[in-house]
């Protein structure tokens, strides 16, 4: 992806903990295992050369297990740590270039932050947890309960803003994040783990809102998560990590399909494909078919062809912003969902 096009942009960012971090950047002992660099140089290596770009609009989901970089990797987004070394471009500005002031200003304009542990002011009202990321822009009172108000009525907490954060559910004080965070109008919006510490139900209730949201407010964002079907729900890209890099960058059709190697292979060994493997996936060429049963959309999943093919013999076209692109039929879909 072209720079210009991208919202967020990474270049070679690293973080290391410990004595001389910086001097570790760029020598033989940055790509050692991160128990010998202990041994060594009393350091840690938490994020190790990362790039990547992310879209305007898009859902960019970084998935790994406990200790990977993933946490440390989205804090570095809005420096909230620095990063030893590397670039972190917002709208095509150096993040890590700007003054305490700037730094500050996009912070407070541009990212907005939803984290694991909700982090509500418990004396203040809802309306007003909501509204404090106006509050410190300067927003007057008026201006910024009518705004908070409207966001509450987005994430479907509408008549809750005279409330406090101890008369509401887990999973309601987590809309309460949410909306905090959309309150602001962000650009970016950077998600540490939010639905970890829910129940399970709740949290796909939350996955679900986040989902509902982006098709209407169409927000960059940049979700951290250690649960592969969560990535894969959320994700318009996922980014497998492990000891601080990428192991592999794509669509979840991509990673479920084409693991980059055994790491990613492990992930996705239960992954039930048929959930996630689209038309566009199994699609063969149109071989001089003229009778169709009808039109599917590309990105359809298999498990939703399934009904379709097993009612009609005749093949379906794949069809993406209008124009044809491949066939599928029974034998495709069903050797899809056998290989599943």
């Amino acid at each position: 992806m072209d720079d210009a096009q991208a919202t967020v942009s990474c270049r070679n960012v690293w973080k290391i903990y410990g004595p001389k971090a910086d001097r570790i950047v760029g020598t033989p002992d940055a790509d050692l295992p991160r128990a010998e660099l202990l041994e060594k140089r009393g350091c840690v290596a938490a994020v190790r050369d990362v790039s990547f770009d992310v879209a305007k609009g898009e859902v960019f989901v970084v998935m790994g297990l406990s200790g990977s970089g993933k946490s440390t990797l989205v804090r570095m987004l809005n420096r909230l740590h620095e990063p030893t070394a590397g670039q972190v471009f917002v709208d095509g500005e150096d993040l890590v270039a700007l003054d305490d002031d700037h730094l500050r200003d996009v912070r407070r304009r541009k990212i907005s932050m939803v984290f694991q542990h909700f982090g509500l002011l418990p004396h203040r009202l809802i309306v007003d947890n909501v509204a404090f990321g106006l509050e410190i822009q300067g927003v007057d009172k008026e201006q910024r309960e009518t705004k908070a108000n409207e966001v509450l009525e987005t994430v479907g907490l509408g008549g809750w803003g005279r409330s406090y954060p101890d008369e509401l559910s887990g999973g309601m004080q987590q809309r309460v994040g949410l909306a905090r965070a959309l309150c602001t109008d962000p650009e970016i919006m950077l998600f540490d783990e939010p639905f970890s510490a829910l129940d399970p139900l709740i949290r796909r209730d939350m996955q679900d809102e986040v989902i509902r949201l982006q098709r209407e407010v169409r927000k960059t964002m940049i979700f951290i998560t250690h649960d592969l079907a969560e990535a894969l729900k959320l994700g318009d890209r996922i980014a497998i990590m492990k000891d601080g890099k990428f192991v592999q960058v794509g669509t979840p059709e991509d990673v479920v399909s084409h693991p980059a190697d055994d790491y990613v292979s492990d992930f996705t060994r239960d992954v039930p494909r048929a959930h996630v493997l689209t038309a566009r996936t199994i699609m063969r060429s149109p071989n001089g078919e003229h009778a169709y049963a009808g039109d599917v959309a590309s990105d359809m999943v298999v498990q939703s062809l399934l009904p379709l093919v097993v009612k009609d013999d005749r093949p379906f076209r794949v069809v993406e912003d209008g124009d044809q692109i491949g066939v599928v039929d029974r034998e495709t879909v069903l050797a899809a969902m056998v290989e599943a």
